[in-house]
């Protein structure tokens, strides 16, 4: 994503698409362990001994049993199973039966022998894209399988807001750019990542509105759905929206964190989180997962001086943070200053608007018009146009 300041954010690549995936295998162990991945993650494999025959003959376990059809287990080479499943997991027994398959994306060596030399040269005979070594790898390999059951692709563009002082705006930025990329089309949630700012859900007018919120997710471990989080959080002004309740639970665990924000991208479009200025092990879950964040910083020596100390810290685990000033310069100060004494590119400039605070307090989100609305509409269309033309 170009931006003023130079760079371009950095999004990640096309995943695989909706299906069952397909296990190689003739180890019986090694098989009820994949299965049971198979099973947690929600998906029901194909299962063959060597690389499937073009025709499809025999049964599938997962779908029926191994196939056995009278045949040489390794079978012709270049069936349709290999080319259209969406993932192929080859246990280490099989490598050698599949070496003449044709190349293609989504292939992974899969095994239990942690000190075993000639696993890479294995792995690259296949053309495998990761070796997994059970049970160190579980977790990785749910997750690779349940992306394959909900049909994941590109994620979504992950974008946090911040404070680089007190009253910067983030939070109003934050909910405009969410507002913004709804009203663009985009599958839009917006993530309140900040316990102690009021609630993004009260911002946008809907702090009755029926749905979970953080603390519902805050006993979450291990994989949280897209599709199950999506459905389950307020729809409000097109976008769906997780935020705080009006108890006194202030902290989300890490792991849950970390959980929430990777179900929240599985399945495009835009997320937008509203952060804190506290960096702590919960917000550095999110930031390692966010593919920008901007720093909204008014335009004065103080506050750019308290944004310097916000910089260091989010820089520590973010990959790519700019500025966005905030409100007329003062002290010789131009926004090109500020982005220069912090030490990141500038994103741009949005000026004060005089009403908005009275057309929130009546129930307008912000980013419904205005300079505001104009920026985000600028920021998205440089960011998801960049965005786009990376898949391309």
């Amino acid at each position: 994503m170009a931006l003023r300041g130079g760079g371009s954010v950095r999004t990640g690549g096309a995943g695989p698409g909706g299906g069952r995936p397909l296990i190689i295998t003739e180890d019986p162990l090694l098989l009820d362990d994949l299965l049971r991945l198979c099973a947690a993650a929600g998906a029901e494999p194909h299962v063959h001994h060597a690389v499937p025959e073009r025709s499809g003959a025999g049964a599938d376990r997962g779908g029926g049993g191994v196939e056995d059809g009278g045949r040489d287990p390794a079978g012709p080479i270049g069936g349709t199973g290999w080319e259209s499943a969406p993932l192929v997991l080859v246990g280490d027994d099989a490598a050698r039966r599949v070496r003449a398959a044709p190349r293609r994306d989504g292939v992974f060596l899969v095994g239990r022998e942690l000190d075993d030399p000639q696993v890479w040269q294995r792995a690259v005979e296949i053309g495998a894209e990761e070796v997994l070594r059970l049970p160190d790898a579980e977790g990785l390999l749910v997750d690779r399988i349940a992306d394959v059951v909900e049909g994941a692709g590109r994620p979504a563009l992950a974008v946090g807001v911040i404070g680089g002082s007190g009253g910067a705006g983030a939070s109003t930025l934050a909910c405009a750019l969410a507002l913004r990329a709804a009203r663009a089309g985009e599958r839009t949630i917006l993530i309140d990542g900040d316990p102690l700012g009021g609630g993004m859900d009260v911002l946008l007018g809907g702090e009755s509105a029926e749905g979970l919120r953080w603390p519902d997710f805050a006993a979450s471990r291990g994989r949280v759905g897209a599709g199950a989080l999506e459905e389950s959080l307020p729809e409000l002004h097109a976008l769906r929206v997780l935020s705080w309740d009006r108890g006194d639970r202030v902290v989300v665990p890490p792991a849950a964190m970390r959980s929430v924000v990777a179900a929240a991208r599985r399945r495009g479009g835009v997320v937008v989180v509203d952060l804190p200025r506290r960096i702590d092990e919960a917000v550095a879950e999110v930031l390692a997962q966010l593919d920008l964040v901007l720093m909204v910083v008014p335009g004065e020596l103080r506050s750019v001086a308290a944004a310097g100390r916000v910089a260091a810290g989010v820089r520590m685990v973010a990959r790519d943070v700019r500025v966005v000033v905030r409100g007329r310069c003062a002290h010789g100060l131009d926004a090109e200053a500020v982005a220069r004494l912090l030490g990141v590119p500038l994103a741009g400039e949005v000026p004060v608007e005089v009403g908005l605070p009275g057309r929130v307090a009546e129930g307008e989100p912000p980013g419904s018009r205005g300079t505001l609305a104009r920026f985000c509409d600028g920021f998205w269309q440089r960011a998801l146009g960049s965005a786009q033309g990376a898949s391309a």
